[in-house]
């Protein structure tokens, strides 16, 4: 490979014994971790690590560091020196491991090399130093095996193949029961297939494999399943890997030998104890690849007292020094324990809230810390309700297929293919699954209805995934294989029928659909949040404590108040359990659904300034009822009323269904002059593009006395509630605002109406005008629109929308899915705040805003007010609040308090 001229004087190589844990930046998790325990005096083998800045180099130039070769020769003499012998020498081999190690571990997602230095000649110094022919050529066909599909890329079925012949051959099911000779011959093959396939020979010099495999394990950062697994888990793609170069021990030496994995404790519930794996006569591959059945490594007491009282004390030093959860590799060589590797381990989201309040209780962190171990993601999915696991395969229960896991969750029910059906089964009892194409605003009430929701098209951020979140409900999108015929009302995969009442089970966290009754059981976090639940001494109970004792830490130092996104009393009031401080958007959009459609129709029909007056007459006291509920529900709480947004057109029948209901009345001669009027109102209203059309605060500038009823409404429910001695706190929230003028005319309009309230019932209103910045020129011209606005919310749904040009309904289908593997996006800008571009403008908004008026009330309420990582921008840009869905009201709650907490060990994955 040629040389690539590096920066002056950096250092690529570092010694175990120069590194430590705080260096996992430039030598990697690994490597800084194989340098810490080197530093606490563990038994480590010696070796030394290629840096991620020699990787970078590397992947950006095509070739390696200048100073790289001679810094590694220097490396390599040192450990050839202690370890009183060479590389690869024919009559006492060093032997090494290449391994990649980048910050952030990435389990299986790039490549290892093992027992580099063997050769011809050097296998049979290394059986005879080791007094065991077996061993050796063992160790040989590992290295020309791994080598071959690793840094040769030769296809790892044919050595698979091979090593199948050779056990049928000798008529054995183990790799440990063939002998020296059955390996012998089975290298001979290797090298065969490696000449084949890679059109070249194994290569039998010792620093040419060591030089190759370094240079495939840089390539390996690349690789596409690393590429998806980073994209996965948000990690960034330029860290690049470390490369740790380690001298050779061996598990494979025989019944004194062996291999495994620790932990300190149990990463599936917390719990402390014994927990991990063992294998006697196998390296560290033999472990994860499943190739022969550990046994749990509390037998290894009974194998190796020796070294499992020595294993113990290691792991009693290691997770007291981390302060953590630790994931631990080790060998045992003739009954000498070494240490491969430790980690902070991965946990399951029960395990983190329970190892991080332990953890307290042990003295080895505070609070502060213990918030910053454990995720609103991890609390996520403590809420939902899962499926019974044990239930699966059970009779009657079949997989189907699998789509996107949209919204977490378990939700079985009668399947049904339109909104409707979904409303009449549920209100007499049944439990349904709504199955559609794709879901849009008119199966709001259906969705509503219905356990969970299952759509063949669409993806994370289509519309049913949106709103399924936002209410809790369990959501699959976009499950392909699956032919839904809402016609027919049936879907179909293959040979295969669902017909609509058949039973239907979907994972919202895995994305698997089944045919039949999978059993669910209960979040007993979601029964504690909605005060049913109380910590105890049973397991889901400790966990029940684990959670609230976190919770109540979060809230003490959480500067973010969390609101919630409700549009009626049941909402508001579940809000409230779930611990919110308010409602930051009422969708009165939503109270028109239903049999006050009819009304919003006449609304849109009258052709005169009495039709339309009687028209808002007939709405004032269904809407000033919705706001008394909402208002008692909420008492003493703030609650902020966004006046009706959407066009009008979506309270109007469908286009297309409506021409065909008239044209088929006219064939008959049998017309309907309502039907008639509906469609001439279809059409006047149709836009192409109607979310950029008339909406939000245009519709109030255009339909004279619209907001008025609206403003009226809130006005009087909230007078009602003080004369029966409540505590309302009303703010009005005018949409779609994109100059202060438009503002300026609602509020003016809204400010009389309110006065009119006020002297009519004799009741003085405290009643706060704002408005939703959602559109960019509003950001941009923030400090003007402050002068007639107390208060903003972000509504950054639509904000990402017109930032970006994109429609969130529409983009899935079209190549959002290409932007996310092309690595355009790491994430959607629909789940997760944009902060270079919309949460540029949010920040300038609330900067300019302030300027203008300094007491100005900031908050948002679009999708992100309950998503983690945005709930810490908003937390950095200075907002009071956030809103979200009352389920996700916990995890803003948690996540407001990490942002606030000024604990340094925020680095935990």
């Amino acid at each position: 490979m040629s040389e690539n001229k590096d920066p002056q004087g950096t250092k690529f190589v570092y010694d175990f014994t120069e590194g430590n844990k705080d260096l996992k930046d430039l030598l990697g998790g690994k490597g800084a971790n194989l340098a810490e325990m080197t530093n606490l005096g563990l038994p480590v083998p010696p070796g030394f690590t290629i840096t991620t800045e020699a990787c970078k180099v590397y992947l950006e130039s095509g070739a390696e560091p200048v100073a790289l070769r001679d810094e590694v020769s220097a490396h390599l003499d040192a450990l050839e020196e202690r370890m009183g012998k060479k590389l690869g020498q024919a009559d006492n081999p060093l032997l090494v491991s290449v391994r990649s190690g980048a910050k952030f571990s990435m389990p299986g997602m790039m490549d290892t090399v093992l027992n580099i230095g063997l050769s011809d000649k050097s296998v049979q110094g290394l059986a005879k130093q080791a007094g065991d022919d077996r061993f050796a050529w063992d160790s040989y066909r590992r290295l020309i095996q791994m080598f071959g599909k690793t840094v040769m890329d030769v296809d790892g079925e044919l050595f698979e193949e091979e090593l199948e012949k050779a056990k049928r051959a000798k008529k054995v099911t183990v790799d440990t029961d063939l002998d020296a000779a059955d390996l012998k011959k089975l290298v001979t093959r290797f090298k065969k297939i490696v000449k084949t396939e890679a059109g070249r020979d194994f290569p039998q010099d010792p620093r040419e494999q060591m030089d190759l495999a370094i240079h495939a394990v840089f390539d390996s950062w690349n690789t596409d399943r690393a590429k998806l697994y980073r994209r996965q888990e948000r990690i960034p793609g330029d860290l690049g890997t470390a490369v740790n170069v380690c001298s050779m021990v061996f598990g494979n030496l025989g019944p004194d030998s062996g291999t495994g994995v620790a932990f300190t404790r149990d990463p599936a519930s917390g719990h402390q104890g014994v927990y991990g794996d063992y294998l006697q006569n196998a390296q560290g591959e033999d472990v994860v690849a499943g190739i022969r059945n550990t046994v749990p490594l509390a037998e290894l007491e009974s194998i190796d007292k020796k070294s499992y009282d020595q294993l113990m004390q290691i792991m009693e030093t290691l997770e007291n020094h981390y302060k953590d959860l630790c994931d631990i590799e080790f060998t045992i060589e003739r009954g000498q324990l070494w240490m491969l590797q430790t980690r902070v381990g991965k946990r399951t989201a029960g395990a983190a809230f329970r190892i991080a309040t332990q953890l307290v209780d042990q003295g080895l962190i505070d609070e502060a810390e213990a918030l910053q171990r454990v995720t609103g993601a991890q609390l996520a999915q403590l809420m939902f309700p899962r499926f019974d696991d044990t239930a699966h395969g059970t009779k009657g229960i079949e997989l189907l297929g699998r789509g996107i896991a949209a919204s977490p969750g378990a939700a079985v029910g009668k399947a049904v293919f339109d909104s409707y059906t979904a409303i009449k089964w549920s209100r007499s009892g049944e439990k349904v699954i709504l199955i559609r194409r794709e879901t849009n605003p008119d199966d709001l009430d259906g969705m509503i209805a219905a356990e969970g929701i299952l759509t063949s098209r669409g993806g994370k951020t289509s519309h049913a995934a949106v709103v399924a979140r936002g209410m809790g409900k369990t959501c699959v999108c976009g499950a392909e294989e699956l032919e839904v015929d809402t016609k027919r009302r049936r879907l179909t995969i293959g040979d295969i029928v669902v017909e609509e009442g058949d039973v239907v089970s979907i994972d919202g966290s895995t994305g698997k659909v089944y045919r039949g009754e999978v059993p669910v059981v209960p979040s007993p976090v979601v029964e504690y949040f909605e005060g049913r639940m109380h910590a105890g001494a049973d397991d889901a109970d400790e966990l029940v404590g684990a959670v609230h004792r976190i919770m109540a830490y979060a809230d003490r130092v959480r500067r973010l108040r969390v609101r919630a996104n409700a549009d009626n009393a049941e909402d508001a009031l579940r809000a409230r359990r779930f611990g919110a401080q308010g409602i930051g958007l009422c969708r009165t959009e939503h109270m028109f659904l239903g049999e006050r459609r009819e009304m919003v129709e006449k609304l849109i029909l009258a052709d005169t300034d009495t039709e339309r007056e009687e028209s808002l007459k007939q709405l004032l006291p269904l809407q000033k009822q919705d706001f008394i509920e909402l208002f008692e529900a909420m008492d003493g709480l703030p609650v902020t009323v966004r006046l009706l947004d959407p066009p009008l057109h979506e309270f109007l029948p469908d286009i297309t269904e409506l021409s065909v209901r008239v044209a088929l009345a006219e064939s008959r001669q049998d017309s309907n002059e309502n039907d008639l009027r509906l469609l001439q109102a279809v059409h006047r209203l149709h836009e192409q593009n109607p979310m950029l059309g008339l909406r939000g605060v245009r519709l109030g500038l255009v339909i004279p006395g619209l907001f008025a009823m609206q403003v009226r409404a809130i006005a009087e429910a909230a007078a009602d509630r003080k004369n029966a001695k409540g505590d309302p706190r009303a703010e009005i929230m005018i949409p779609l605002v994109g100059t202060v003028q438009e503002l300026e005319i609602v509020r003016e309009e809204a400010d009389r109406v309110v006065a009119e309230v006020e002297e009519q019932t004799g009741v003085e209103l405290k009643l706060a005008i704002g408005t939703m910045i959602e559109l960019p020129r509003a950001a941009l011209t923030a400090g003007q629109i402050a002068e007639a606005a107390q208060f903003f919310s972000f509504g950054t749904n639509d904000l990402t929308q017109t930032v970006w040009g994109f429609s969130r309904d529409d983009v899935e289908a079209s190549f959002f899915t290409a932007y996310l593997e092309k690595g355009i996006f790491g994430v959607s800008p629909f789940e997760t705040i944009d902060k270079d571009g919309v949460g540029s403008l949010v920040k300038s908004a609330v900067e300019a805003g302030r300027a203008t008026r300094p007491d100005l009330k900031l908050g948002v309420c679009g999708e992100h007010g309950g998503d983690p990582e945005s709930v810490h921008f908003f937390h950095e840009v200075g907002l009071d609040y956030v809103s979200c869905s009352p389920f996700r009201i916990p995890v803003a709650r948690l996540e407001a308090g990490r942002a606030a907490s000024t604990s340094a060990g925020s680095d935990h994955r």
